[in-house]
């Protein structure tokens, strides 16, 4: 593995343990690099923040898309201490990262208490058979919001 790599690991992993240290969440850090710099990083914060949305890849990416002021990060790359979480990979995938890189597994994870396998067979699952009830409840209201979008001459895609 390219030393680079590792120092960059090195530095999302050290982030993970100080902010678990002292008392933000749980062991988890991600940095994004674009062209060999740090650009954003990130680490758990579920507890501290009461967002369980805010895992350590969401928050640096949060914060990497804030400093280029752009909601797309090709040409980054994520190092996480953690293999993400689906998601978390739903995140990465639509902010467009080149590469993910990270040091545990989540066999590692799921060792510790943080288990994600029912959520990724419950994405593999016909709504019908998911564990959360999806109930459709159509309106016209977000029928039209659709329309309208397809519609509009000045819309950004993403």
């Amino acid at each position: 593995m390219d030393p680079k790599h590792i120092h960059f690991m090195n530095i999302a992993a050290q982030m993970s343990r100080e902010k678990m240290a002292d008392g933000e969440g749980g062991p988890f850090g991600a940095i994004i690099v674009w062209n060999d710099k740090v650009i954003g990083q990130g680490w758990n914060q579920v507890t501290s923040r009461f967002d369980p949305s805010a895992h350590a890849e969401i928050v640096a990416i949060r914060n990497a898309c804030d400093h280029l002021q752009n909601f797309s990060l090709k040409g980054a790359v994520i190092y996480t201490s953690c293999e993400p979480c689906p998601m978390c990979l739903g995140a990465i995938w639509w902010a467009r990262l080149d590469s993910i890189y990270y040091s545990n597994s989540r066999e590692d994870a799921a060792q510790i208490g943080f288990d994600d396998a029912e959520i990724y067979k419950e994405v593999s699952r016909a709504t019908s058979e998911r564990h959360i009830p999806m109930i459709r409840c159509e309106s016209e209201n977000a029928k039209l919001a659709m329309e309208e979008w397809k519609r509009k001459e000045d819309k950004i895609l993403y």
